[in-house]
């Protein structure tokens, strides 16, 4: 930055720029940063003033001007803290001589760009990565060298104009949900030097004929679709450091002329690599690599890190052949392949120091014992193995003050080698020993700093230690599946304000909730069910205003519906079931409570009164029938960073719910999923019309009431219906015609009412049993026995109106659901037996799990 060395200089800035700088800086707020995810940041527009003694904006931070002029030239907010919307009237856009524009790292609300950014036609530099913005890649902004879009959510197809910037130097365009086929002749710009188009799954593309005037040094394609041979021209590109290919649909034979490009440090593909001696960084997971692994990876002794994980490689591979032969190995990752791995060795001195070993799903029956003297370990990955026993007092005292990530989850440890109530690693950021059969009290960390801690199904018991309420910087803590028991802790709500996800279901916790749930929490996902817990719902969880899911179900709270929980303006998921609720649901008090509630579930309790028809109004998320690509609902983690990897964790919804007239484990719940359940309380008087607003519902479940009156017509709106269950109730009339046209329904249950005259006929109707139509004299038809005479087939004085066959004309019918399509989308949907086996293993937080998605590092 260009700084006044003479006293009594006149300042540079010009007037109207600076308080275009002003009126920019008062649009936007400055936030708490989170110096974790970004060290160097600090709101630089702190020292924008107008105050006379600091009025010469050239000299504030992020600001260069030109030392002629005066015109601002740069504008450098990477990491400055700011929060808020970049619209049309900005004054950032009164800069017109502008030719470096960055405002990387900050949360620009996901607003788009606006077009008038053309005004900034001198730019040659603009990253808005990581901003949440939005935008779109039209605006011609002819003089670019540099455009960082990372992480900008484009969503579109990338246009052919971009193919005009003859001085791009520098184009990244990773994670911007790009689709369509990218441009070829972006790869043919003159200048073009790095270009990253990773992690765009939806993108397509080949490589093109490259030719030796290619300036090309970095080229990462990882994680696209692109697809086709990769050219034996690629030799041309003499300049290439860094090749990026993983994870793509690439065809064909590698050509042996890769193994001319003498500059080649990094590399992420499969290859015969035995001529690539420089190379220290060598990448080949995620592909569909098969045999055994080649004996020429052990000719590359100048490699430091090494990943074969996720591939389909067999046989037997010695861990001897890396000990021995690469001694710069600093990170090996074996895991998720088919290989057994054979960690015996006799090599006890001269050892490299690893600082990442990840052997997950290696058929290891025993804790590597070259393990010993690793003092520098910063992640461990020993997850789905075979290794029984306790976990010896020798790996208790390895890399106690490095070691940040440690997974030994589904394995078949029970315990520690001594009484261990507190684990030494200082450092722990995540820790997973889940799935195991450990016994005796819960141990806690020592880490203060951790981020993860899930213990999940094993055999532990004892209650909570009060020690867990000094972990202040916890996201993620699950506790769930064990045999833990005594009172929760008071702290639970309030210990930790980065809490994300809190899991505790299935334990013999009792006494009440804990009423400590505070302003500002990040909590977004709460299971407390299937324990004894009782009192009342805590009016305190109103204050968990990101919460997304909540299971209180299986306990014995004695409540009245607590409609106050309206108010949380993310909930998806509400599950009360199996409780001691009782009264009438009260109707709401605005028109917008629950407003994305996807799931709720109130059955098997003691509810009365009339069903909640104002509260059907308001659930706006259960009225769209648009059918988005299938996603799973989840809570994302704050991503965190180890040695250069960025990770991305979540925890999956998972619950048990009736559908379809039985209990269904949802290991994952669906964004197609739709239910409201209702079953088995004390409801009276007629179904509300209301409820057939809801046309994205796909599950209803009013079973076991004494609800009265006729079954509505409009039912027949709920054009997604895959599960309709009104049995065990006091209905009447007939069964309207109409529902025939519900060409999704897969289960319908009215059994056990007091309903007449024909069944309707024809689409679903024709294969559903006889037992949901039992229990009602009065129906006849198939696929019940007793046939319809005139006079059963016709409506009697008392039913209600049939609509004409005009009226339903509009009903939208989505193509390409056939019965039960969505109802049926459960991974490894298991009939509730309530055995360990089928949970589902949530927060699986290791980097090669598909609970973990390694998406951004240094390096790829």
């Amino acid at each position: 930055m260009f700084q006044h060395t003479l006293t009594g200089l006149q300042p540079l800035c010009q007037d109207d720029e600076r308080s275009a700088l002003l009126q920019f800086k008062q649009s936007l707020t400055v936030v708490q940063c989170s110096f974790d995810d970004y060290p160097s940041a600090y709101p630089k527009v702190a020292s924008w003033s107008q105050e006379e003694e600091n009025s010469d904006c050239c000299l504030w931070d992020g600001i260069k001007c030109n030392e002629d002029t005066g015109h601002v030239i740069r504008l450098d907010l990477t990491s400055s803290c700011l929060y808020g919307s970049i619209n049309s009237s900005s004054s950032l856009f009164q800069l017109v001589h502008l030719e470096w524009l960055v405002l990387s790292n900050n949360h620009f609300n996901f607003s788009e760009i606006p077009s008038d950014i053309k005004n900034l036609s001198r730019l040659t530099a603009l990253s808005l990565s990581n901003s949440s913005f939005s935008a779109n890649l039209a605006d011609k902004l002819a003089n670019l060298k540099v455009l960082h879009l990372g992480q900008v959510n484009i969503a579109s197809t990338v246009p052919h104009a971009l193919a005009n910037l003859s001085s791009l130097f520098f184009l990244s365009l990773t994670d911007c949900l790009l689709q369509g086929e990218f441009p070829a002749e972006i790869f043919q710009l003159p200048e073009l030097a790095f270009l990253t188009l990773t992690y765009n799954h939806y993108l397509t593309g080949y490589l093109p004929e490259f030719h030796n005037s290619s300036v090309l040094v970095d080229l990462r394609l990882s994680n696209t679709r692109f697809s086709g041979k990769i050219p034996d021209s690629i030799e041309n590109l003499e300049s290439l450091y860094s090749l990026g290919i993983r994870g793509c649909s690439f065809s064909g034979k590698l050509p042996l002329s890769l193994g001319n490009l003498t500059k080649l440090n990094h590399l992420y593909l499969s290859v015969e690599v035995r001529k690539l001696t420089q190379l220290q960084i060598l990448r080949l997971a995620e592909n569909q690599l098969e045999g055994s692994v080649p004996n020429s990876i052990f000719e590359l002794r100048n490699l430091q890190a090494f990943d074969l994980s996720y591939n389909n490689l067999s046989g037997i591979v010695d861990l001897n052949m890396f000990l021995l032969n690469l001694k710069s190995l600093t990170s090996l990752v074996l895991s998720s392949n088919k290989f057994s791995l054979l960690t015996e060795t006799n090599v006890s001195t001269n050892l490299p120091k690893f600082t990442v070993i990840g052997f997950r799903s290696c058929n290891i029956s025993e804790f590597p014992y070259f393990l010993h003297n690793q003092d520098e370990l910063a992640s461990l990955d020993l997850s789905s193995n075979k290794i029984a026993g306790q976990v010896p007092q020798w790996l208790l005292n390895v890399s106690t003050k490095s070691l940040e990530y440690l997974n030994f989850s589904d394995n078949l440890l029970s315990g520690f080698g001594q009484d261990l109530f507190v684990l030494p690693w200082s450092k722990m950021n995540t820790l997973d020993l889940g799935f195991n059969k450990l016994q005796g009290p819960l141990p806690v960390p020592s880490s203060v700093s951790i981020y993860s801690y899930i213990v999940s199904n094993n055999q532990l018991t004892g209650e909570i230690p009060i020690q867990i309420c000094s972990l202040n910087g916890l996201h993620a803590l699950d506790l769930s599946y064990n045999n833990l028991s005594g009172m929760l802790p008071e702290c639970l709500g309030n210990f930790s304000v980065e809490l994300s996800a809190l899991k505790l279901q299935a334990n013999n916790f009792y006494g009440i909730i804990p009423k400590t749930f505070m302003n500002g929490t990040n909590l977004m996902m709460i299971d407390f069910s299937d324990n004894s817990l009782q009192g009342r719902v805590p009016k305190s969880l109103a204050n968990c205003v990101k919460l997304k899911f909540l299971n209180l179900g299986d306990n014995q709270i004695t409540d009245v519906f607590p409609s106050w929980l309206g108010t949380l303006p993310e909930l998806e998921v509400l599950i009360l079931k199996f409780n001691n609720f009782h009264g009438e649901i009260e109707e709401p008090q605005t028109g917008f409570e629950f407003p994305k509630l996807r799931i709720i579930d109130l059955s098997h309790n003691r509810f009365t009164g009339n069903l909640p028809s104002k509260h059907f109004h308001c659930w706006n998320a259960m009225k769209d029938i648009k059918a988005s690509k299938l996603t799973y609902l989840q809570v994302e983690l704050m991503p965190y960073d180890v040695l250069g990897f960025t990770y991305y964790g979540y925890a999956d919804y998972s619950l048990i719910m009736s559908n379809k007239g039985i209990e269904i484990e949802y290991p994952k719940l669906s964004n197609l999923i739709t239910a409201i359940i209702l079953s088995d309380n004390n409801f009276v008087g007629e179904i509300p019309a209301s409820i057939a607003s809801l046309k994205g519902l796909r599950t209803l479940n009013l079973s076991n009431n004494n609800l009265r009156g006729y079954i509505p017509l409009t039912l027949s709106n709920l054009t997604v219906m895959e599960s309709l269950d009104l049995s065990s109730n006091k209905l009447t009339g007939q069964i309207p015609q109409q529902l025939a046209e519900l060409t999704s329904l897969a289960f319908f249950d009215v059994s056990h009412n007091h309903l007449r005259g024909a069944i309707p006929q024809g689409t679903q109707f024709s294969t559903f049993t006889n037992d949901w139509f039992a229990g009602n004299p009065g129906l006849c038809g198939e696929p019940l026995s007793r046939k319809c005479g005139n006079s059963e087939a016709s409506p009697a004085e008392d039913d209600p109106p049939s609509e004409s066959v005009l009226a339903f004309g509009w009903k939208i019918v989505l193509a390409g659901y056939a019965s039960g399509t969505i109802i049926g989308v459960v991974l490894g949907h298991i009939f509730c037996t309530r055995k360990y086996e089928w949970l589902i293993k949530t927060f699986r937080l290791h980097p090669e799990s598909s609970g973990w998605r390694r998406r951004h590092t240094h390096i790829m």
